[in-house]
This record gives structure tokens, sequence and C-alpha cells, in this order.
């Protein structure tokens, strides 16, 4: 099998560069019997590699607009295929057309395997709608360039700036997940100045380059890394939460997909228990509020006090 694709590869070749060779020339040259060559080039026509005999004593030739790309390898064909260029290096007939031959293919399967890649990340970004056109929480400008480093595991370079503290720093990331949340975009990567994975909120990306350096994600788990977190915002803790949804709200919570699976308990009322842990409880008590005097914390404590307090506020704004 080894002698018949290195054939196969030679008797393209030879075709290529010299348009009309005859089957006689074909088996000398390929140290064969011409009826093994008219055997290899029935394997190139069911391959639908055009190479077609002109006539009687006008040898073989390709097909005017024949091209080799695409050829829509798979990452394991493209690593077989890579593999004959030690074989071809070892062959006694060694010619450089060969070998240039081999260059040529390799070079359009990497061009394509590229072409792919650019291509997914065009249709990928014209899929994102985010519901504004203005506000810099829309700016998919980079989301392109962002998912085509994510697809050819390439870091990327960005000047990013942090509103809450006022700061613009360069940034090198190597850029694992793009996530969508809330009609804004966050990139979840190996931070290069952090030392650490960290989450990026990619409106605040004021530049970015994809560079040419390549890098590997190893065993990053983006489940692990974001277990109990309410939305995308991490802490460190673990907060329990056992909320009472009323019968008006239940069936809009029972409806929610949620990013943290929490334990629901229906009452016989209609009413709902909602209990829930998350790491952080900013992002979950915002969600929480939305439901107002239908959602009641029971537990933790804390938070139940923190909410009363909130009210005790909120109440005082509106009785001045």
């Amino acid at each position: 099998m080894k002698e018949q694709l290195i054939r196969l590869l030679k008797i393209i070749t030879l075709v290529q560069s010299k348009p009309g060779i005859r089957s006689k020339e074909l088996a000398v040259r390929c140290e064969t019997t011409e009826r093994t060559i008219f055997r290899d080039l029935d394997y190139l026509s069911a391959a639908h590699i055009p190479i077609t005999c002109e006539g009687y004593g006008k040898g073989y030739r390709y097909n005017s607009n024949f091209s080799l790309y695409p050829l829509d390898w798979t990452d394991d064909e493209t690593l077989a295929f890579a593999l004959l260029h030690s074989i071809i290096l070892d062959m006694k007939d060694n010619t450089p057309a060969l070998l240039n031959a081999y260059d040529k293919v390799m070079a359009t399967a990497y061009k394509e395997k590229q072409a792919k890649s650019i291509d997914l990340a065009k249709r990928i970004n014209t899929l994102f709608y985010m519901g504004r056109s203005t506000s810099s929480d829309t700016k998919t400008m980079y989301l392109e360039d962002i998912v085509q480093a994510i697809l050819e595991n390439k870091q990327i370079e960005t000047i990013y700036h942090t509103q809450s503290r006022d700061e613009t720093t360069t940034r090198t990331i190597d850029p694992y997940y793009l996530v969508p949340r809330e009609h804004r975009f966050y990139l979840i990567g190996y931070c290069h100045r952090a030392k650490g994975i960290r989450t990026f909120r990619v409106s605040r990306f004021k530049r970015l380059n994809v560079l040419p350096t390549t890098y590997q994600m190893n065993n990053f788990d983006l489940h692990a890394y974001l277990k109990n977190t309410w939305s995308i915002e991490r802490g460190e803790e673990s907060i329990h939460f056992k909320i009472r949804f009323s019968l008006d709200v239940a069936r809009y919570i029972l409806e929610e997909e949620l990013f943290v699976i929490p334990k629901i308990t229906k009452q016989s009322d209609g009413s709902i228990i909602f209990q829930i842990t998350v790491n952080s409880a900013r992002e979950f008590l915002q969600w929480l509020n939305q439901y107002g005097p239908d959602a009641q914390i029971f537990e933790p404590a804390y938070y139940r006090e923190k909410q009363k307090e909130s009210l005790r506020k909120w109440l005082n704004l509106y009785e001045i």
C-alpha cells in the first residue's frame, strides 16, 4: 500500500511536470509495468483526479481546469499524508519534482484548513444580534478575530479598559472560550499579565491583534471554572439561597433556562421553594429583585436582613 501511494503521487507529479507523457515512460520512471500504470490511472480516475489520455500516441495530461484544492482532509488524513515526507526522503529516486509536489499538496491542505477557520469565524459572527446599534456593549467588531484565534489556538494582544478602575492595560491572552451573557460577550482565557485564568468583557477591548504565536489549553475545564457562577461573575464563596416564589411567578421560574441548576420543590398552593448555591451573590440578587414581592428570601439570614435594609432605604426615598 505504501509503495502504491508513493507511485500514485509520482504519477501525478510526472503528468503535471510533463503533459503528454506516455504510459511506457511512466512505467520506466516509476519502476513498474505499463499494466500497473494503467491500474493506477484507474485508481486516480476513481478519486476524481482528471488525468486524461489525449489519444493514441499522445500521452496523458490534466484537464485544464484541474486543481487539488479543496482537499477536504480530516486532521488524521493530513497527519497521515505528512508522514509521507520521510518516505519520500528515503526513496532512491528522490526527485526534486516529487518533493515539490508534496510541498504543494501540504501547503494546499494547510491553506484550506485556515480558510475553513476564517469562513467559520465569519459565519459565527453573522449569527449574533445584540439588539442595539450604538452601545459599547454591542461592539462585535472583534468577535470574528476572537473566534478565529480560538479555532487556531493563537494568542491575542489587546488594549483592555477596566471601567470600574478607569485603567487601561495591554494584555496578552490565550483565548479559550467566548461566552454570551445578558446582551454582552465575555472572553475566558489565560492572561499572561495576571498569570492566571481571567474573564474579559469584549466591549472593553480597545484594540485587538491575533498573534502568530500558538498556545496549549492543557486541562482547563470550563464547567469546573464556572461551577456555581450565576452568570459570569465568579466569587470565592459558597452561598446557599432558599427562596419562595409565589404562584404568580412560579411558572416563569420553572421555564427559565439557568446556568446554575437549582433544586425546586413545588408547594400545594402553587408556589415553589427554590434552592441554589452560588459563589457570588451580586448577580443572583439582581436577577431575584426583578420579581419584587413575589420572591421571598428564607436563607441565608444575612441576605434576608440585607434585603429588608435595602427595602427600608427604598421606601424612605418615596416617603420624602
